[in-house]
């Protein structure tokens, strides 16, 4: 059973790499229909705002932590094995483990042609992986036409992964809306992932990552799509997050299942 701990009223998994990796192909063995948050300091303070993107994210099948200061509070509140699971990384993790094996991928999102060069360069990555197609989004949600063609693309090809290659909330939202009606079982939102491994958009270094400052090092590189998002909700999330710790407020997690 994954244990879970309380971040603001939001319920993540208490894991690391390996463990999430092990739980992802766990339920592919035994066809469980679920489908995989990777959630940083951004989906929880969207999540205090919006109790619907919260409930979505404690039914998660996984929600796991995908950001430093997530993994310090998992550690305190848990243990110290938990670690980051970010996106990138969870994505190459379980390319590699299903090597020369029947699990079939799928790629959803990013702009035109991302998918592609995507597909392309994970093939070259990880030979022996199977990615059985693509589809590239419009910039709003899928017309019925639209919806049509995904959902008979994703039973044609048969695919048991669909990558999610959005953006917090959206791809949250996209995963909790159609896995029900999609033929597949893994749905796992990674954002920006599929800039990062098409090298469209470049990774801060590994010591950046683990250092709980790779939000200054995006911001510094995107700053008219990310200033607002790191300057007013991280001071938010770390006001909240001290209410919480020191008691002055309750978040309760109302709906989140056990695993």
């Amino acid at each position: 059973m994954i244990e879970r701990f309380n971040v603001l009223g939001v319920a993540m998994s208490a894991m690391n790499l390996r463990i999430a990796t092990e739980a992802a192909l766990e339920a592919l063995r035994e066809r469980r229909k679920g489908y995989v948050c990777v959630t940083g300091v951004h989906g929880v303070t969207v999540a205090q705002e919006d109790p619907a993107f919260r409930q979505i994210l404690n039914v998660a099948f996984l929600n796991t932590t995908d950001g430093m200061p997530l993994v310090w509070l998992g550690r305190k509140a848990v243990g110290s094995f938990v670690d980051r699971v970010y996106g990138p990384d969870l994505m190459i993790e379980l390319f590699e483990a299903t090597r020369h094996t029947a699990f079939r991928h799928f790629l959803y999102g990013g702009a035109p042609g991302v998918a592609a060069e995507l597909q392309s360069r994970l093939e070259a990555r990880c030979p022996g992986t199977t990615i059985c197609g693509s589809y590239c989004p419009p910039f709003r949600p899928l017309n019925t036409e639209e919806e049509a063609e995904f959902t008979a693309l994703v039973r044609e090809r048969r695919a048991d992964i669909i990558w999610v290659g959005l953006s917090t909330p959206k791809q949250e939202r996209f995963m909790a809306e159609y896995l029900p009606r999609l033929d597949t079982t893994l749905m796992i939102g990674v954002g920006a992932a599929f800039d990062f491994h098409s090298g469209r958009v470049k990774q801060a270094p590994r010591w950046v990552q683990r250092s709980g400052f790779e939000w200054l090092y995006r911001m510094c590189r995107e700053p008219k799509r990310l200033a607002r998002r790191y300057l007013v909700n991280n001071p938010l999330f770390l006001w909240r997050i001290a209410g919480q710790l020191l008691g002055w407020r309750k978040y309760p997690i109302s709906d989140a299942p056990s695993l």
